[in-house]
């Protein structure tokens, strides 16, 4: 059964205009005081964290302390935009010439590309897990293979066998590879191991198991970081014959697809020339003197930049998905139209969100059995996240904040949606009174995800710096205008949910 699309009552035009000029006003003028302030301390930060020399804008510094980003750039530069590009004339050719070996050329070449960048012992590793979990998904126990799924991801964090792993090559940068291409693969064997449990492959046996599994794990372009694709959709849509899935996309949409990458691209590196946001949060000084319009424009550049990063890291094997007939989860919504945390989870990560309800939430209970079966099938959602990300404390209290937002966002909807509750406000609210009321139930909402988000990204001491001065010591300065910003944020993307067909 479809979803039913949120129905928002009409606001007049010039209340809208005036929540657009104060949203994308504060964006812009928080931002600017976060650059006035970065240039201010640049020295002092290219001290103390060795900011690069810029080669996008002449006369800037580049912030180079976001890993994740840095770790991709370098990637991308050193080898895997050529083999991606590899993946796409590979693609082609055999869709021509031999589409009924379409998906075993791809799979062969994900092998040779992934030896390419991890090595012998880097692909014995993933195969490794490989064929534990086809071997355990054999007893159809799902039980069983989630035991054995959970034991893998934890070798990986194991201090020992990271030693040894990182023994097997030059750089720290190529054992990060080998750890995140090895997290990302256990989810895609969770997928198919439970979707055995629950119908296995019927044509082929374990050999036939065994190759749509490694054409699963292996698919390059989704194979270092994603989006998740569960086992089904990419068995189903893997098998559509080539001249029906056809080519989806003429060449002047492909051009815009690579346009807006591109866009992104330069959008992110144009960030990190003219804000350190990532620098200034690694020290609490800095934090802690900040005035008050820069540390807003802080936290909402950590997000922000988080949200276009993955714009370019999920575009990318996207793109090369939809080329070879795949069908990618949607790509992330834009943070400053979230107003919930339930909006994040549902519209940032797709893939991953729909992985979660499909292998957690659902089987063990979801809302089917009563608010206590939903609160322990989001508790278990969330401490998996945790636990995949590698189970840190800050990553803790990130998980433990968003299951709390989710469960009071949903408590709320449902103790308002009562039959006890809701005549009285259909009777004394007016539709666009209410809301109003809901955007400001969302603005305090929005607050606490910024703060949770900002733990995930910066760490515990930038969320508890952050609640603190515009918490405690801003309770009557900053928080007030924040809130009210944040209220502005949340009737946009009202807005934008009520357009949406």
């Amino acid at each position: 059964m479809a979803k039913q699309k949120p129905s928002h009552a009409a606001l007049g035009r010039a209340e809208v205009c005036v929540y657009w000029v104060l949203s994308l006003g504060s964006h812009l003028y928080s931002f600017y005081q976060l650059h006035i302030v970065s240039k201010e301390y640049e020295a002092g930060l290219d001290r103390e964290f060795q900011l690069e020399k810029g080669f996008l804008i002449w006369g800037y510094k580049k912030d180079p302390t976001d890993f994740e980003w840095s770790f991709w750039s370098h990637w991308a530069s050193k080898s895997l935009l050529w083999t991606l590009l590899g993946h796409v004339v590979i693609s082609r050719l055999a869709s021509f010439f031999v589409p009924k070996f379409r998906v075993t050329a791809l799979a062969v070449y994900g092998l040779l590309a992934a030896y390419t960048a991890l090595g012998i012992k880097g692909v014995g590793v993933v195969l490794a897990h490989l064929g534990l979990s086809l071997a355990v998904a054999q007893l159809c126990m799902p039980a069983l293979s989630w035991s054995c799924a959970l034991v893998l991801l934890y070798t990986l964090h194991i201090p020992q066998l990271q030693e040894i792993q990182r023994s097997w090559y030059q750089t720290e940068e190529e054992y990060y590879l080998l750890l995140f291409s090895a997290a990302v693969c256990g989810l895609r064997f969770i997928s198919f191991s439970l979707e055995h449990c629950c119908r296995p492959l019927e044509a082929g046996g374990p050999q036939q198991q065994f190759f749509w599994l490694t054409a699963y794990s292996f698919y390059h372009p989704m194979f270092y970081n994603g989006p998740i694709l569960t086992f089904n959709d990419f068995l189903q849509q893997m098998q559509t014959p080539v001249r029906e899935c056809g080519d989806r996309r003429t060449c002047l949409s492909l051009l815009a697809s690579v346009g807006r990458i591109c866009v992104w691209w330069l959008i992110a590196e144009y960030m990190i020339h003219m804000m350190y946001m990532h620098t200034i949060p690694a020290n609490e000084t800095y934090l802690e003197i900040l005035p008050p319009w820069a540390l807003g424009g802080l936290a909402l550049a950590l997000v922000q930049f988080f949200y276009v990063k993955y714009l370019v890291l999920f575009g990318v094997p996207s793109l090369l998905a939809e080329l070879d007939g795949l069908v990618p989860p949607k790509r992330p919504r834009c943070v400053s139209i979230i107003h919930s945390f339930t909006g994040m989870w549902r519209h940032f990560d797709v893939g991953l969100y729909n992985w979660l309800i499909r292998y957690i939430y659902i089987p063990i209970g979801g809302s089917r059995h009563g608010p206590l079966w939903k609160m322990l099938s989001a508790a278990l959602a969330f401490g998996f996240v945790c636990f995949w990300h590698g189970g840190h404390d800050y990553l803790q209290y990130w998980a433990l904040m968003n299951w709390l937002g989710v469960l009071v966002e949903n408590g709320m909807g449902i103790l308002f949606s009562s039959p006890f509750v809701y005549p009285f406000i259909a009777r004394c609210i007016s539709p666009t009174m209410r809301r109003r009321c809901l955007a400001l139930l969302s603005g305090f909402s929005t607050a606490l995800l910024i703060l949770s988000n900002l733990i995930f990204l910066g760490g515990t001491h930038v969320g508890r710096i952050m609640f603190k001065r515009v918490f405690i010591h801003g309770w009557c300065t900053v928080a007030p205008p924040t809130l009210a910003f944040l209220y502005c944020f949340a009737q946009i993307g009202l807005e934008w949910e009520s357009s949406q067909p």
